[in-house]
């Protein structure tokens, strides 16, 4: 993948599990939160609950959870942080829509960045009250995302995936304004339903 989105990605993923990110180390960064299966899957009835870093292992790991749960009908997504490798994160969003699967957050659930991008890609998307959604821009270098022009190729893979979950990239086009990379914003509620992330009313405590 291109450097750009590991970066992206990782650092949202390292402030929320408290790793420093230090000018110069965020390769050797990524390549360590890459270098074993750091999401987990657990099965609790018709749900699998995700928590953990997404990685390159995460679809492997998603479709043998779905091999070994096949009445799997949504994923709660619990304390998802982001991702260190954005390719693989787009496969799985992909495959999770493919079998026609739903997303639900719970009161206590926080995701931000490639979490955030998991969550889009359920049938139907749902949420408790107290459910934490955050989002941020990526850089490459000095620039930021929105320092690349719209119909630059960098954007691509970002554009075709939140368009087919959400019906149109506006979403995508937010992240890059809503926060830098080194930061996080969190999502309001008019901001939750500005940009459809959900499919069904909040569930309030």
């Amino acid at each position: 993948m291109i450097q750009h989105s590991l970066k992206r990605r990782f650092l949202a993923g390292a402030a929320a599990l408290g790793v420093a990110v230090v000018a110069g180390c965020t390769h050797l960064q990524v390549a360590y939160l890459n270098s074993y299966d750091s999401i987990a899957f657990e099965p609790s009835g018709d749900d699998l609950l995700v928590s953990g870093t997404l990685n390159q292992f995460s679809l492997a790991s998603f479709e043998q959870a779905i091999a070994e749960n096949p009445e799997t009908t949504r994923l709660v997504l619990m304390s998802v942080p982001g991702s260190v490798d954005d390719e693989t994160n787009l496969k799985l969003g992909n495959r999770v829509r493919d079998l026609g699967l739903d997303t639900h957050l719970t009161a206590d659930s926080e995701v931000h960045s490639g979490g955030t991008d998991l969550f889009l890609a359920g049938v139907e998307r749902s949420m408790e009250e107290g459910a934490i959604i955050g989002v941020h821009s990526w850089a490459e270098g000095n620039r930021a995302g929105a320092d690349f022009p719209k119909d630059d190729p960098v954007h691509e893979s970002y554009v075709s995936y939140t368009a087919r979950m959400l019906g149109s990239a506006d979403f995508y086009w937010f992240t890059l304004d809503a926060a830098p990379v080194e930061d996080t914003y969190i999502m309001t509620p008019a901001d939750i339903a500005k940009y459809g992330l959900l499919t069904k009313p909040v569930v309030k405590n």
